[in-house]
C-alpha cells in the first residue's frame, strides 16, 4: 500500500517556487502598545456614513455581488473624469496590477522597472511568467528614467513608473515622464501607478488622465485603500484605453470586490464624504512636512517625499534600526540591507518616531 510518504511530490512552477515573499508590515500583537507606522494606513478611523454603507451591506453577504461593480465603476470614471469603459476594478490595486500583466504579457516578456520599489513588483511579473528587468534608483531616492528607457529592448512588453516611488517617496515630474514616454515604443504598456497620488503637492507632478488621453499604451493604476482609509476592503482601479481596460476586464478574478468593498467605496465618492476624506489627507500632508522638518533639524538627509511615508536608507543597519524603533513602541516597515520606511500616522505615532531617530544621528 502507498504512503503518502511514498507519493510523488507534486512539483510547482519553476517560477511560483522562486516567487520572493511578500512580507507586509509588522503588526502589534495583541495587549502589544505599539504605534503602527509599518503599512502606510490612513489612520483615521471610516467615516460615519461609510461605516453605516459597510453595515447595511453586510446584510446582504449571503448574495453575490455585482461582478462588473458598475454603480462603483460609473463613480469612479466621474471621479477621474473617463468613460466607464475606461475603469477596471480589482481586489485592491495589487489584484488590479495583476491582471493588467496577465493581459498582455507573454511567457518571457521582459518587464522593466525601477528598484527598490513596490515589493509586489517582482511578484506579479514573475505570477504572469514574465522577466524582470530591475533599473536601480538613484541615490536621491528618484526614478532613473534615462535609464529605464534605455533597458527597453524588443522583449520588452512592460514598464512600470511608481510615483510617487514607494518606498522612497520621490514624486516623477510632468517633463521626465513626457521625454520617457516619447522614448519608450508605443506597443509597450507603460503602467504609470498613482496608489499616493492624493499626497502629491508637487506641481510638477503629470496629470496622469492628460496623459492617458494622449498615450493611449498608459494605464494608471490608483487604489482607495490609502487618501479614501479603505485599506481593508481591497479596492484598486486601472484607467486605460478601452481595448486595453476590455483585456484586463476579461482576465480579471470574478466577483473580485466583495458587496461590502463596492459600498464602502461608493459612500466614499459622495461628494460631503469625499471632501472631508480629502481634509483628512490635507492634515496628514501637513503632518507629513511637520514630520519631514523636525528629521531635517535632526541633520537627517531624507528623499524629497510626495506621499504618506518617508525613507531612510539605512543599509546594513536597517534591520537593527527597526528593532530598536519596535523596543521603543514603534513599528516601521525595514528593507533588509536597503532602508526602512516609515509611514506618517497619528501626531503622537510621529513623535514617538522622532525620539527614536533623533537618538540615531
Amino acid at each position: 500500500m502507498t504512503t503518502a510518504a511514498d507519493s510523488p511530490i507534486v512539483p510547482l512552477r519553476a517560477a511560483v517556487a522562486a516567487l520572493p515573499a511578500y512580507v507586509p508590515g509588522a503588526r502589534p500583537g495583541a495587549g502589544a502598545k505599539l504605534w503602527k507606522l509599518s503599512s502606510n494606513e490612513n489612520p483615521y478611523p471610516p467615516l460615519p456614513s461609510v461605516l453605516a454603507a459597510i453595515a447595511d451591506a453586510a446584510a446582504e453577504v449571503n448574495r453575490y455581488p455585482d461582478m462588473f461593480a458598475t454603480e462603483l465603476v460609473e463613480a469612479l470614471a466621474a471621479h477621474v473624469g473617463v468613460d466607464a469603459d475606461q475603469v477596471v476594478v480589482g481586489n485592491g490595486s495589487v489584484a488590479v496590477l495583476g491582471h493588467v500583466l496577465q493581459a498582455v504579457v507573454e511567457h518571457g516578456d521582459e518587464v522593466v522597472y525601477p528598484w527598490r520599489s513596490f515589493e509586489a513588483y517582482p511578484i506579479t511579473v514573475a505570477v504572469a511568467g514574465g522577466t524582470s528587468v530591475t533599473v536601480p534608483v538613484r541615490p536621491d531616492g528618484r526614478l532613473d528614467l534615462p535609464a529605464m528607457a534605455a533597458a527597453v529592448t524588443p522583449r520588452t512588453r512592460v514598464v512600470m513608473v511608481c510615483t510617487p516611488n514607494n518606498p522612497t517617496g520621490p514624486v516623477v515630474h510632468a517633463d521626465e515622464l513626457e521625454m520617457f514616454l516619447a522614448a519608450v515604443p508605443r506597443d509597450v504598456l507603460v503602467i504609470v501607478d498613482e496608489a499616493y497620488l492624493e499626497f502629491v503637492r508637487d506641481p510638477q507632478a503629470p496629470d496622469g488622465v492628460d496623459l492617458l488621453r494622449r498615450h493611449p499604451n498608459v494605464v494608471l493604476l490608483r487604489t482607495l485603500s490609502k487618501a479614501y482609509g479603505l485599506a481593508g476592503l481591497r479596492v484598486g482601479y486601472a484607467v486605460a484605453e478601452p481595448r486595453v481596460a476590455a483585456g484586463i476586464r476579461a482576465v480579471s478574478t470574478p466577483f473580485g470586490v466583495s458587496h461590502i468593498a463596492q459600498r464602502a467605496a461608493l459612500a466614499s465618492l459622495e461628494p460631503a464624504a469625499q471632501a472631508e476624506l480629502l481634509e483628512r489627507v490635507d492634515a496628514l500632508v501637513a503632518e507629513r512636512a511637520r514630520v519631514t522638518a523636525a528629521l531635517a533639524e535632526q541633520g537627517w538627509d531624507l528623499p524629497e517625499t510626495h506621499a504618506n511615508f518617508v525613507w531612510f536608507a539605512l543599509g546594513d543597519a536597517t534591520v537593527d534600526r527597526a528593532a530598536e524603533a519596535r523596543e521603543a513602541g514603534v513599528l516601521v516597515r525595514p528593507f533588509a540591507g536597503d532602508g526602512m520606511r516609515v509611514s506618517i500616522g497619528e501626531r503622537e505615532a510621529n513623535d514617538a518616531f522622532l525620539a527614536v531617530a533623533a537618538r540615531w544621528r
